[in-house]
């Protein structure tokens, strides 16, 4: 962090200003010039507030030269991070993972059902939403503990490791006994608190997802809160932003793929069926997050979407999820990846 004060500043400022990064843990390193003093702080800036000490008077500007997540960061972690998910491995060279299956568990039937398809043609992880966060306080809200007991009979019958929405922290034993890859939503990726009991209460890995008017470094440090506590195996999830644009359910946001790739050594995953929320524009969506270098896809798919209980719009029919693969598939070997 480098730190410049105002020409001739108060001295009882000044004191302030030591004192605070003193406190901190910091060292300060002084150049002083005819015109302004320059500080140069050593140590954990990561504790240091940039707009508490721009509000000092005697500061005239701060720059912050390393972003304040030490254990997400590249800086610090130069090699990818390979994450375990059930046996299947996410992230660094390893092959493109396709995660697919329902927006909402429905029945046992239904998702034994899909979770076939999903693996017929091609997926490695099965999807499904049991705890459904619901704009509408009136719109299905999941089948909860019954929804995560259908998905493992359906991995029961298919071998595929389960995806499931955590959303609140007294529900963490139970997707810790059974959920093979933890997702938290949009929603509560700012949920500091939970964030926080998942990194101490489990090691199961974690998809965080991006929220909707979130910029990349909060996001990246939402997945900090998580290691911080001690769960180092994140995921992330770029699930498009909220923005002036209609035409789309959300806006996809890939320029967030190489630069997540430069700021972190996190994986990270791409869902188009929340960006786009169009089934029609899924399949493009997903060619080109291959191509831009993710590490992974979680599509929705329905056999019935006309018919599904949510987000039916943006789900596709496992045909329609096993050609996109294939094409998917086509692509990764360009980047010089594969789609086992």
């Amino acid at each position: 962090m480098v730190i410049t004060l105002k020409q001739n500043p108060p001295q009882d400022d000044v004191n302030r200003l030591h004192k605070e990064i003193t406190d901190a843990g910091c060292r300060i390193h002084a150049c002083i010039g005819d015109v302004y003093t320059v500080y140069g702080i050593e140590g954990d800036t990561s504790q240091l507030d940039v707009k508490t000490i721009k509000a000092n008077k005697a500061v005239h500007d701060v720059v912050r030269i390393v972003a304040p997540y030490k254990l997400a960061n590249r800086l610090f972690h130069p090699e990818d991070s390979v994450i375990d998910v059930d046996g299947i491995k996410v992230g660094g060279k390893e092959p493109v993972v396709v995660i697919g299956g329902p927006c909402s568990v429905e029945s046992e039937e239904m998702v034994c059902s899909v979770a076939k398809k999903v693996k017929e043609a091609g997926g490695h992880m099965l999807r499904g939403g049991a705890y459904k966060p619901r704009t509408s306080p009136y719109a299905f809200q999941g089948m909860r503990t019954k929804g995560i007991m259908a998905m493992l009979e359906a991995k029961k019958q298919t071998n595929l490791p389960i995806v499931s929405e955590l959303m609140s922290a007294d529900k963490i034993e139970e997707f810790e006994d059974n959920v093979d890859l933890i997702q938290i939503g949009a929603r509560n990726m700012q949920n500091f608190e939970l964030l926080k009991e998942i990194g101490k209460r489990t090691t199961k890995p974690i998809l965080l997802k991006r929220g909707l008017c979130n910029t990349i470094d909060e996001w990246i440090m939402s997945a900090e809160y998580i290691m911080a506590n001690g769960n180092m195996n994140v995921i992330l999830c770029e699930r498009g932003i909220r923005t002036y644009e209609t035409s789309t359910r959300n806006t996809l946001d890939l320029s967030v793929i190489p630069i997540v790739k430069e700021r972190t050594h996190l994986p990270i995953i791409i869902d188009p069926s929340h960006a786009t929320g169009d089934w029609k524009l899924v399949e493009s969506a997903s060619l080109a997050a291959v191509a831009a270098g993710a590490d992974g896809l979680i599509i929705e798919v329905h056999e019935n979407p006309d018919y599904a209980w949510s987000d039916g719009a943006q789900c596709l029919k496992p045909e329609k999820f096993h050609n996109v693969i294939e094409k998917a598939r086509g692509i990764a070997k360009i980047v010089g990846r594969d789609i086992l």
